[in-house]
């Protein structure tokens, strides 16, 4: 199952992100087990604008993935690699993703 531990502290909930900023870091950082997508790797249906390439047909976590706070505090970044990086770093994966080989 895919899931991850919350962070120990949330922004205030006006810093909550409601809709999908087209990062890509969902989509690149997370494992993703019903697509054999491993941690920190960018999934092969990511296309080059970060957008899904399949994405009616897309599997269930990603269907139920909302956007969050991370989503806003990623976005920002100049790149879907500084983005995956930091994704990984809020939630603590950075060595887990490096000896998954992402």
């Amino acid at each position: 199952m895919d899931t991850f531990t919350a962070p120990p502290e949330y922004p205030p909930r006006s810093a909550m992100v409601r809709a999908c900023t087209a990062c890509g870091a969902c989509c690149a950082a997370p494992d993703i087990h019903a697509l054999g997508k491993p941690l920190g790797v960018p999934c092969v249906h990511l296309g080059p604008e970060c957008l899904c390439g399949v994405y009616a047909a897309r599997p269930a976590v990603c269907r139920g993935y909302q956007p969050d706070w991370v989503c806003g505090e990623v976005a920002p970044l100049p790149t879907l690699q500084a983005r995956v990086a930091r994704f990984l770093q809020i939630y603590g994966l950075e060595d887990e993703a490096r000896g998954a080989g992402g």
